[in-house]
Protein backbone atom coordinates (compact mmCIF):
# COMPACT_ATOMS: atom_id res chain seq x y z
CA UNK A 1 0.00 0.00 0.00
CA UNK A 2 2.82 2.40 0.98
CA UNK A 3 4.72 1.52 -2.21
CA UNK A 4 1.65 2.28 -4.33
CA UNK A 5 1.26 5.68 -2.64
CA UNK A 6 4.93 6.43 -3.22
CA UNK A 7 4.62 5.60 -6.92
CA UNK A 8 1.54 7.83 -7.20
CA UNK A 9 3.36 10.66 -5.41
CA UNK A 10 6.33 10.45 -7.80
CA UNK A 11 3.97 10.37 -10.78
CA UNK A 12 2.19 13.50 -9.56
CA UNK A 13 5.51 15.31 -9.02
CA UNK A 14 6.59 14.43 -12.57
CA UNK A 15 3.26 15.72 -13.88
CA UNK A 16 3.87 19.04 -12.08
CA UNK A 17 7.35 19.30 -13.62
CA UNK A 18 5.89 18.77 -17.09
CA UNK A 19 3.16 21.36 -16.51
CA UNK A 20 5.65 23.94 -15.23
CA UNK A 21 7.97 23.48 -18.22
CA UNK A 22 5.12 23.58 -20.72
CA UNK A 23 3.70 26.73 -19.02
CA UNK A 24 6.96 28.54 -19.64
CA UNK A 25 7.01 27.56 -23.33
CA UNK A 26 3.32 28.29 -23.98
CA UNK A 27 3.61 31.69 -22.27
CA UNK A 28 6.32 32.82 -24.69
CA UNK A 29 5.09 31.18 -27.89
CA UNK A 30 1.79 30.70 -29.65
CA UNK A 31 0.05 27.36 -29.17
CA UNK A 32 0.92 26.02 -32.64
CA UNK A 33 4.60 26.95 -32.21
CA UNK A 34 5.17 24.68 -29.21
CA UNK A 35 5.92 21.03 -29.96
CA UNK A 36 5.80 18.11 -27.53
CA UNK A 37 9.44 17.34 -28.45
CA UNK A 38 10.41 20.80 -27.20
CA UNK A 39 8.65 20.24 -23.86
CA UNK A 40 10.41 16.87 -23.49
CA UNK A 41 13.79 18.40 -24.26
CA UNK A 42 13.18 21.18 -21.74
CA UNK A 43 12.94 18.68 -18.86
CA UNK A 44 15.31 16.09 -20.37
CA UNK A 45 12.85 13.22 -20.84
CA UNK A 46 11.85 11.13 -23.82
CA UNK A 47 8.92 12.39 -25.87
CA UNK A 48 7.08 9.15 -25.16
CA UNK A 49 7.20 9.90 -21.44
CA UNK A 50 4.99 12.95 -21.96
CA UNK A 51 2.30 10.81 -23.55
CA UNK A 52 2.17 8.70 -20.39
CA UNK A 53 0.76 11.79 -18.69
CA UNK A 54 -1.03 13.67 -21.46
CA UNK A 55 -2.62 12.15 -24.56
CA UNK A 56 -1.98 15.23 -26.71
CA UNK A 57 -0.59 18.74 -26.78
CA UNK A 58 -4.15 20.06 -26.52
CA UNK A 59 -4.75 18.09 -23.33
CA UNK A 60 -1.47 19.33 -21.86
CA UNK A 61 -2.30 22.93 -22.74
CA UNK A 62 -5.79 22.94 -21.27
CA UNK A 63 -4.68 20.90 -18.24
CA UNK A 64 -2.38 23.80 -17.39
CA UNK A 65 -5.16 26.31 -17.85
CA UNK A 66 -7.85 24.41 -15.95
CA UNK A 67 -5.52 23.46 -13.09
CA UNK A 68 -4.51 27.07 -12.46
CA UNK A 69 -8.04 28.41 -12.97
CA UNK A 70 -9.49 25.84 -10.58
CA UNK A 71 -6.91 26.78 -7.94
CA UNK A 72 -7.65 30.47 -8.50
CA UNK A 73 -11.42 30.12 -8.22
CA UNK A 74 -11.24 27.84 -5.17
CA UNK A 75 -8.79 30.08 -3.32
CA UNK A 76 -10.87 33.17 -4.09
CA UNK A 77 -13.97 31.43 -2.76
CA UNK A 78 -12.13 30.58 0.45
CA UNK A 79 -11.00 34.18 0.87
CA UNK A 80 -14.36 35.78 0.18
CA UNK A 81 -16.59 33.51 2.23
CA UNK A 82 -14.95 34.74 5.45
CA UNK A 83 -15.61 38.42 4.68
CA UNK A 84 -18.44 40.23 6.41
CA UNK A 85 -19.25 42.97 3.88
CA UNK A 86 -19.25 43.66 0.16
CA UNK A 87 -16.41 46.17 0.59
CA UNK A 88 -14.12 43.67 2.35
CA UNK A 89 -15.13 41.00 -0.21
CA UNK A 90 -14.23 43.35 -3.05
CA UNK A 91 -10.86 44.02 -1.48
CA UNK A 92 -10.13 40.29 -1.06
CA UNK A 93 -11.12 39.59 -4.67
CA UNK A 94 -8.91 42.35 -6.12
CA UNK A 95 -5.87 41.75 -3.94
CA UNK A 96 -5.92 37.95 -4.30
CA UNK A 97 -6.54 37.97 -8.06
CA UNK A 98 -3.66 40.40 -8.58
CA UNK A 99 -1.30 38.41 -6.35
CA UNK A 100 -2.23 35.07 -7.97
CA UNK A 101 -1.63 36.33 -11.49
CA UNK A 102 1.68 37.93 -10.51
CA UNK A 103 2.78 34.68 -8.87
CA UNK A 104 1.82 32.55 -11.88
CA UNK A 105 2.81 34.96 -14.62
CA UNK A 106 3.25 32.19 -17.23
CA UNK A 107 -0.35 31.15 -16.67
CA UNK A 108 -1.45 34.80 -16.85
CA UNK A 109 0.26 35.29 -20.20
CA UNK A 110 -1.39 32.10 -21.50
CA UNK A 111 -4.75 33.19 -20.10
CA UNK A 112 -4.52 36.58 -21.77
CA UNK A 113 -3.74 35.00 -25.12
CA UNK A 114 -6.37 32.29 -24.93
CA UNK A 115 -9.68 33.34 -26.51
CA UNK A 116 -11.55 30.39 -24.93
CA UNK A 117 -13.51 29.62 -28.08
CA UNK A 118 -12.31 26.08 -28.73
CA UNK A 119 -14.73 23.22 -29.10
CA UNK A 120 -13.02 20.57 -26.96
CA UNK A 121 -14.43 19.42 -23.63
CA UNK A 122 -11.37 20.76 -21.83
CA UNK A 123 -11.88 24.17 -23.35
CA UNK A 124 -15.52 24.10 -22.24
CA UNK A 125 -14.36 23.49 -18.67
CA UNK A 126 -12.09 26.48 -18.92
CA UNK A 127 -14.95 28.66 -20.15
CA UNK A 128 -17.04 27.46 -17.20
CA UNK A 129 -14.31 28.38 -14.71
CA UNK A 130 -13.89 31.79 -16.32
CA UNK A 131 -17.62 32.38 -15.93
CA UNK A 132 -17.42 31.26 -12.29
CA UNK A 133 -14.68 33.80 -11.64
CA UNK A 134 -16.73 36.63 -13.13
CA UNK A 135 -19.90 35.51 -11.35
CA UNK A 136 -18.08 35.77 -8.05
CA UNK A 137 -17.29 39.42 -8.71
CA UNK A 138 -20.79 40.02 -10.06
CA UNK A 139 -22.26 38.70 -6.78
CA UNK A 140 -20.05 41.05 -4.76
CA UNK A 141 -21.21 44.06 -6.78
CA UNK A 142 -24.85 43.02 -6.51
CA UNK A 143 -24.52 42.63 -2.75
CA UNK A 144 -22.94 46.07 -2.49
CA UNK A 145 -25.84 47.59 -4.40
CA UNK A 146 -28.36 45.82 -2.14
CA UNK A 147 -26.51 47.20 0.91
CA UNK A 148 -26.73 50.65 -0.71
CA UNK A 149 -22.94 50.92 -0.57
CA UNK A 150 -22.30 50.75 -4.31
CA UNK A 151 -23.81 53.00 -6.93
CA UNK A 152 -26.39 51.73 -9.41
CA UNK A 153 -24.13 50.31 -12.08
CA UNK A 154 -24.63 47.66 -14.75
CA UNK A 155 -22.96 44.58 -13.27
CA UNK A 156 -21.54 42.98 -16.42
CA UNK A 157 -20.00 46.30 -17.42
CA UNK A 158 -18.46 46.72 -13.95
CA UNK A 159 -17.07 43.16 -13.95
CA UNK A 160 -15.35 43.62 -17.33
CA UNK A 161 -13.90 47.00 -16.33
CA UNK A 162 -12.61 45.79 -12.93
CA UNK A 163 -11.02 42.59 -14.25
CA UNK A 164 -9.56 44.54 -17.16
CA UNK A 165 -8.07 47.01 -14.68
CA UNK A 166 -6.52 44.24 -12.60
CA UNK A 167 -5.10 42.42 -15.61
CA UNK A 168 -3.70 45.65 -17.02
CA UNK A 169 -1.88 46.21 -13.72
CA UNK A 170 -0.57 42.62 -13.75
CA UNK A 171 0.78 43.12 -17.30
CA UNK A 172 2.45 46.33 -16.14
CA UNK A 173 3.95 44.52 -13.16
CA UNK A 174 5.32 41.68 -15.27
CA UNK A 175 6.84 44.03 -17.85
CA UNK A 176 8.28 46.25 -15.12
CA UNK A 177 9.57 43.25 -13.13
CA UNK A 178 8.00 44.69 -9.98
CA UNK A 179 9.49 43.49 -6.69
CA UNK A 180 7.16 42.42 -3.87
CA UNK A 181 7.24 45.85 -2.21
CA UNK A 182 6.18 47.57 -5.45
CA UNK A 183 3.48 44.94 -6.03
CA UNK A 184 2.05 45.69 -2.57
CA UNK A 185 1.82 49.39 -3.42
CA UNK A 186 0.32 48.66 -6.84
CA UNK A 187 -2.46 46.37 -5.64
CA UNK A 188 -3.61 48.92 -3.05
CA UNK A 189 -3.85 51.57 -5.76
CA UNK A 190 -6.00 49.21 -7.85
CA UNK A 191 -8.32 48.61 -4.90
CA UNK A 192 -8.66 52.32 -4.15
CA UNK A 193 -9.32 53.08 -7.82
CA UNK A 194 -12.04 50.43 -8.10
CA UNK A 195 -13.67 51.17 -4.74
CA UNK A 196 -13.95 54.91 -5.38
CA UNK A 197 -15.55 54.12 -8.73
CA UNK A 198 -18.17 51.86 -7.16
CA UNK A 199 -19.01 53.56 -3.88
CA UNK A 200 -22.36 55.30 -3.69
CA UNK A 201 -22.18 59.10 -3.60
CA UNK A 202 -24.77 59.11 -0.79
CA UNK A 203 -22.70 56.75 1.34
CA UNK A 204 -19.08 57.72 0.76
CA UNK A 205 -18.89 60.15 3.68
CA UNK A 206 -20.45 57.56 6.00
CA UNK A 207 -18.64 54.45 4.77
CA UNK A 208 -15.40 56.20 3.84
CA UNK A 209 -14.97 59.04 6.36
CA UNK A 210 -11.23 59.26 5.56
CA UNK A 211 -11.70 59.40 1.80
CA UNK A 212 -9.27 61.88 0.25
CA UNK A 213 -6.86 61.68 3.19
CA UNK A 214 -3.36 60.30 2.73
CA UNK A 215 -2.12 58.62 5.88
CA UNK A 216 1.39 57.29 6.50
CA UNK A 217 1.60 54.47 9.05
CA UNK A 218 4.96 53.43 10.44
CA UNK A 219 5.59 49.75 11.10
CA UNK A 220 8.10 46.90 10.88
CA UNK A 221 9.38 45.46 7.59
CA UNK A 222 7.67 42.09 7.99
CA UNK A 223 4.51 43.34 9.64
CA UNK A 224 1.27 42.40 7.93
CA UNK A 225 -1.00 44.99 6.32
CA UNK A 226 -3.61 44.47 9.03
CA UNK A 227 -3.01 47.90 10.60
CA UNK A 228 -3.00 49.65 7.24
CA UNK A 229 -6.20 47.81 6.26
CA UNK A 230 -8.08 49.40 9.15
CA UNK A 231 -7.54 52.83 7.57
CA UNK A 232 -8.04 51.65 3.98
CA UNK A 233 -11.47 50.33 4.95
CA UNK A 234 -12.29 53.90 6.04
CA UNK A 235 -11.30 55.25 2.62
CA UNK A 236 -7.83 56.59 3.36
CA UNK A 237 -4.98 56.35 0.92
CA UNK A 238 -2.49 54.52 3.12
CA UNK A 239 1.29 54.52 2.71
CA UNK A 240 2.83 51.81 4.93
CA UNK A 241 6.32 53.01 5.84
CA UNK A 242 8.68 50.47 7.45
CA UNK A 243 10.97 52.12 10.00
CA UNK A 244 11.85 49.00 12.00
CA UNK A 245 13.29 45.59 11.23
CA UNK A 246 12.99 42.74 13.72
CA UNK A 247 16.09 40.56 14.03
CA UNK A 248 17.27 37.93 16.56
CA UNK A 249 19.20 39.23 19.58
CA UNK A 250 22.99 39.49 19.45
CA UNK A 251 23.12 36.51 21.81
CA UNK A 252 20.60 33.94 23.08
CA UNK A 253 22.73 33.19 26.16
CA UNK A 254 20.50 34.84 28.78
CA UNK A 255 17.30 33.41 27.29
CA UNK A 256 18.77 29.91 27.06
CA UNK A 257 19.93 30.05 30.68
CA UNK A 258 16.42 30.90 31.87
CA UNK A 259 14.65 28.34 29.70
CA UNK A 260 17.10 25.48 30.34
CA UNK A 261 17.34 26.09 34.09
CA UNK A 262 15.44 23.91 36.53
CA UNK A 263 13.92 26.95 38.26
CA UNK A 264 10.15 27.16 38.06
CA UNK A 265 8.57 30.06 36.15
CA UNK A 266 5.32 31.25 37.72
CA UNK A 267 4.39 34.08 35.34
CA UNK A 268 5.35 34.54 31.69
CA UNK A 269 4.71 38.02 30.28
CA UNK A 270 4.68 38.68 26.53
CA UNK A 271 4.95 42.36 25.71
CA UNK A 272 4.44 42.09 21.93
CA UNK A 273 3.60 39.71 19.12
CA UNK A 274 7.29 39.70 18.18
CA UNK A 275 8.26 38.40 21.62
CA UNK A 276 5.79 35.53 21.23
CA UNK A 277 7.08 34.49 17.82
CA UNK A 278 10.74 34.69 18.85
CA UNK A 279 10.06 32.82 22.11
CA UNK A 280 8.41 29.93 20.27
CA UNK A 281 11.06 29.99 17.54
CA UNK A 282 13.97 29.74 20.00
CA UNK A 283 12.30 26.95 21.98
CA UNK A 284 11.93 25.01 18.73
CA UNK A 285 15.61 25.61 17.91
CA UNK A 286 16.55 24.25 21.34
CA UNK A 287 14.31 21.24 20.79
CA UNK A 288 12.16 22.19 23.79
CA UNK A 289 8.42 21.66 24.04
CA UNK A 290 7.66 24.36 26.60
CA UNK A 291 5.21 23.25 29.27
CA UNK A 292 2.75 26.06 30.04
CA UNK A 293 1.00 24.05 32.75
CA UNK A 294 0.95 25.83 36.11
CA UNK A 295 2.25 29.03 34.45
CA UNK A 296 0.11 32.12 34.16
CA UNK A 297 0.66 33.71 30.74
CA UNK A 298 0.10 37.47 30.44
CA UNK A 299 -0.36 38.96 26.95
CA UNK A 300 -0.11 42.74 26.71
CA UNK A 301 -2.55 43.79 23.99
CA UNK A 302 -5.00 42.02 21.74
CA UNK A 303 -2.43 41.53 18.96
CA UNK A 304 -0.08 39.85 21.39
CA UNK A 305 -2.91 37.63 22.57
CA UNK A 306 -3.75 36.77 18.95
CA UNK A 307 -0.09 35.87 18.31
CA UNK A 308 -0.21 33.58 21.35
CA UNK A 309 -3.30 31.87 19.99
CA UNK A 310 -1.64 31.38 16.58
CA UNK A 311 1.37 29.78 18.31
CA UNK A 312 -0.82 27.59 20.59
CA UNK A 313 0.29 29.49 23.68
CA UNK A 314 -2.51 29.62 26.32
CA UNK A 315 -3.26 33.11 27.67
CA UNK A 316 -4.57 33.63 31.20
CA UNK A 317 -4.46 37.41 31.57
CA UNK A 318 -4.92 40.30 29.11
CA UNK A 319 -4.58 43.60 31.02
CA UNK A 320 -7.18 46.25 30.22
CA UNK A 321 -4.47 48.92 30.07
CA UNK A 322 -1.78 47.88 27.58
CA UNK A 323 1.02 49.89 29.26
CA UNK A 324 3.63 48.70 31.75
CA UNK A 325 1.78 50.49 34.54
CA UNK A 326 -1.45 48.85 33.41
CA UNK A 327 0.09 45.38 33.72
CA UNK A 328 1.33 46.15 37.23
CA UNK A 329 -2.14 47.40 38.18
CA UNK A 330 -3.68 44.21 36.77
CA UNK A 331 -1.32 41.96 38.75
CA UNK A 332 -1.36 43.90 42.02
CA UNK A 333 -3.96 41.51 43.47
CA UNK A 334 -2.02 38.39 42.47
CA UNK A 335 0.26 36.70 45.01
CA UNK A 336 3.53 37.83 43.41
CA UNK A 337 5.78 37.77 46.47
CA UNK A 338 8.80 35.58 45.64
CA UNK A 339 7.11 34.39 42.42
CA UNK A 340 9.36 34.11 39.35
CA UNK A 341 8.21 36.35 36.51
CA UNK A 342 9.92 35.86 33.13
CA UNK A 343 9.68 38.65 30.53
CA UNK A 344 11.09 37.77 27.08
CA UNK A 345 11.25 41.09 25.28
CA UNK A 346 13.09 43.50 23.01
CA UNK A 347 16.76 44.11 23.62
CA UNK A 348 15.83 47.75 24.33
CA UNK A 349 12.82 46.98 26.52
CA UNK A 350 11.74 49.63 29.02
CA UNK A 351 12.21 49.11 32.77
CA UNK A 352 8.82 50.37 33.98
CA UNK A 353 7.24 46.89 34.00
CA UNK A 354 10.10 44.95 35.69
CA UNK A 355 10.54 47.62 38.37
CA UNK A 356 6.82 47.80 39.08
CA UNK A 357 6.61 44.02 39.55
CA UNK A 358 9.76 43.96 41.68
CA UNK A 359 8.05 46.47 43.98
CA UNK A 360 5.29 43.87 44.44
CA UNK A 361 7.85 41.32 45.59
CA UNK A 362 8.27 39.34 42.36
CA UNK A 363 11.57 37.81 41.26
CA UNK A 364 12.11 39.25 37.77
CA UNK A 365 13.96 37.54 34.94
CA UNK A 366 14.23 39.26 31.59
CA UNK A 367 15.94 38.18 28.38
CA UNK A 368 16.22 39.73 24.92
CA UNK A 369 14.46 37.63 22.26
CA UNK A 370 14.64 40.16 19.44
CA UNK A 371 16.33 43.36 18.49
CA UNK A 372 14.91 46.36 16.66
CA UNK A 373 17.10 47.84 13.95
CA UNK A 374 16.86 50.23 11.04
CA UNK A 375 15.68 48.41 7.91
CA UNK A 376 18.15 47.92 5.07
CA UNK A 377 17.77 50.51 2.32
CA UNK A 378 16.82 47.94 -0.33
CA UNK A 379 13.87 46.84 1.81
CA UNK A 380 12.33 50.31 1.97
CA UNK A 381 13.52 52.13 -1.14
CA UNK A 382 10.12 51.82 -2.88
CA UNK A 383 8.36 53.10 0.25
CA UNK A 384 10.64 56.13 0.45
CA UNK A 385 9.95 56.97 -3.20
CA UNK A 386 6.19 56.56 -2.63
CA UNK A 387 6.37 58.90 0.37
CA UNK A 388 8.27 61.56 -1.59
CA UNK A 389 5.66 61.42 -4.38
CA UNK A 390 2.83 61.99 -1.90
CA UNK A 391 1.54 64.80 0.27
CA UNK A 392 0.58 63.12 3.57
CA UNK A 393 -2.21 64.59 5.65
CA UNK A 394 -1.22 62.60 8.73
CA UNK A 395 1.62 60.36 9.90
CA UNK A 396 0.98 57.66 12.50
CA UNK A 397 3.76 56.59 14.85
CA UNK A 398 3.25 53.31 16.67
CA UNK A 399 6.20 53.50 19.08
CA UNK A 400 9.01 55.88 20.07
CA UNK A 401 11.36 53.79 17.91
CA UNK A 402 9.25 54.23 14.78
CA UNK A 403 9.46 58.00 15.27
CA UNK A 404 13.20 58.12 15.97
CA UNK A 405 13.95 55.85 13.00
CA UNK A 406 11.67 57.87 10.71
CA UNK A 407 13.75 60.96 11.46
CA UNK A 408 16.95 59.02 10.84
CA UNK A 409 15.84 57.36 7.58
CA UNK A 410 14.71 60.66 6.07
CA UNK A 411 17.52 62.74 7.61
CA UNK A 412 15.13 65.11 9.37
CA UNK A 413 17.21 67.52 11.45
CA UNK A 414 14.37 69.83 12.52
CA UNK A 415 11.20 67.79 13.30
CA UNK A 416 9.22 70.86 14.36
CA UNK A 417 9.61 72.38 10.90
CA UNK A 418 9.10 69.08 9.03
CA UNK A 419 5.80 68.32 10.78
CA UNK A 420 4.53 71.91 10.81
CA UNK A 421 2.01 71.21 8.02
CA UNK A 422 1.45 67.50 8.68
CA UNK A 423 -0.79 66.17 11.43
CA UNK A 424 0.84 63.62 13.73
CA UNK A 425 -0.89 60.73 15.52
CA UNK A 426 0.67 58.73 18.37
CA UNK A 427 -0.50 55.28 19.49
CA UNK A 428 0.11 56.05 23.18
CA UNK A 429 1.64 58.39 25.79
CA UNK A 430 5.26 57.15 25.53
CA UNK A 431 5.21 57.68 21.77
CA UNK A 432 3.57 61.08 22.22
CA UNK A 433 6.24 62.10 24.73
CA UNK A 434 9.06 61.04 22.36
CA UNK A 435 7.57 63.08 19.53
CA UNK A 436 6.96 66.21 21.60
CA UNK A 437 10.48 65.99 23.07
CA UNK A 438 11.77 66.64 19.53
CA UNK A 439 9.62 69.73 19.11
CA UNK A 440 6.79 68.25 17.01
CA UNK A 441 3.12 68.54 17.96
CA UNK A 442 0.83 65.52 18.36
CA UNK A 443 -2.73 66.11 17.14
CA UNK A 444 -4.26 62.70 17.87
CA UNK A 445 -3.82 60.09 20.60
CA UNK A 446 -6.51 57.53 21.49
CA UNK A 447 -7.69 56.76 25.03
CA UNK A 448 -7.15 53.06 24.31
CA UNK A 449 -3.77 52.26 22.81
CA UNK A 450 -4.83 50.13 19.82
CA UNK A 451 -4.91 50.72 16.07
CA UNK A 452 -8.70 50.32 16.04
CA UNK A 453 -9.14 52.97 18.74
CA UNK A 454 -6.65 55.23 16.95
CA UNK A 455 -8.60 54.92 13.70
CA UNK A 456 -11.82 55.89 15.48
CA UNK A 457 -10.10 58.88 17.10
CA UNK A 458 -8.68 60.03 13.74
CA UNK A 459 -12.15 59.86 12.16
CA UNK A 460 -13.54 61.97 15.01
CA UNK A 461 -10.64 64.43 14.62
CA UNK A 462 -11.37 65.04 10.95
CA UNK A 463 -15.14 65.24 11.47
CA UNK A 464 -14.56 68.09 13.92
Amino acid sequence: MREAKNIEFKKEKKREVIIEAASLLFSHKNYHEVMMEEVAQHISVAKGTLYNYFKSKEELYFSIMTLRMRNLVDSLNEKIKTESSSISSLRSFIIHLYMFMMKYENFFLMYQRENLKGKSELCARLVMLDKELKQMLRDIIRRGKEELLFRKIEENFAVDIIIGCIFGAVQRGIEGKFAEAQQAIEREKIYDFVLYGLISCEQDKVILPLKGKTIVITRTVDQSDASADVFRQLGANVIPFPTLDIVPPASWRVFDEVILADDKIDYLIFTSAHSVKMFVRRCAELGIIFNFKDIKVVAIGNKTAAACKNQNVPVNIIPKDFSGGGVVAELVNHPLKEKVVFIPRSAIGREELPRGLEALGAVIKTAPVYNVTLPAHEKINNHIEELHRSSPDMIIFTSPSTFENYLQILNIAHPGEYFANIKVAAIGPSTKAAIEAKGAAVSVMPAEFTIEALAKTIVEFYRK
